[in-house]
């Protein structure tokens, strides 16, 4: 699970624990896979981000930023206080909605104005602190932004660095990093995370974005819908 999340980031820059995340919670907490992917996560910079950063539209980033970090500080309340059953039927609701605005949508994103940082930002903060999935959402607003692919692709994979920066910081404050195991786990993963890694930058120039999109896109249908009945 985790080698297949990392090869569809290093394709795009983002979606690793939009994939792992729904497929890992059958198997762990809520509360221990959220900052074990974020971890991962974290390693998935460090590996990418030298060779990305003179690529990075480091304007767009600037611009999110205080709303994504107003997002993150109601996101991790949320994380603590609130059910997991409950957090886990807004997960199969968001991801049911996200995948199936993707596999609805025809031709390029829609361009979109500086004006949507805001909501953007502040959702995706949100959903950053809650399941690490908000970097799918930063993704669509800097692809209204950003007609490059590779600039696209750096400027994806700079956000979901600082997100995780951030997060590492309000989840060791929280005492989310302390639980049993969590290192260990993630140190167990990173051999997968590395595979998926380098197959995705081997296959980043070779494989349709889009088939990729759409293959994923369907995955998280079923797994929104796995979500939505366990919470249930």
């Amino acid at each position: 699970m985790v080698a297949f999340a990392y090869t569809a980031f290093g394709l795009t820059g983002f979606g690793s624990t939009v994939i792992a995340l729904p497929l890992l919670v059958h198997f762990f907490a809520l509360k221990f896979a959220v900052p074990l992917l974020m971890l991962l996560d974290f390693s998935a910079i460090l590996v990418l981000g030298a060779q990305m950063r003179k690529r990075t539209r480091y304007a767009e980033i600037g611009w999110l930023l205080p709303f994504m970090l107003v997002g993150m500080a109601a996101g991790l309340t949320l994380l603590i206080e609130v059910a997991e059953a409950i957090l886990l039927m807004v997960l199969g609701s968001f991801l049911l909605v996200y995948a199936g605005a993707g596999l609805l949508r025809r031709g390029p994103p829609a361009a979109l104005s500086r004006a949507w940082c805001a909501p953007i930002g502040l959702t995706g903060g949100v959903f950053s602190a809650l399941f690490g999935t908000g970097g799918v959402l930063f993704a669509v607003y800097n692809a209204g932004r950003i007609s490059d692919k590779a600039e696209l692709r750096a400027t994806n994979a700079a956000m979901i660095m600082l997100a995780s920066l951030v997060r590492v910081l309000l989840f060791g404050a929280a005492g989310l990093l302390a639980q049993d195991g969590l290192i260990a786990t993630a140190l167990l993963l990173l051999p997968a995370l590395l595979a998926g890694l380098w197959l995705g930058n081997r296959l980043h120039a070779r494989v349709s974005a889009n088939a990729l999109g759409k293959a994923v896109y369907a995955l998280l249908v079923i797994a929104g819908l796995t979500l939505l009945a366990r919470s249930l």
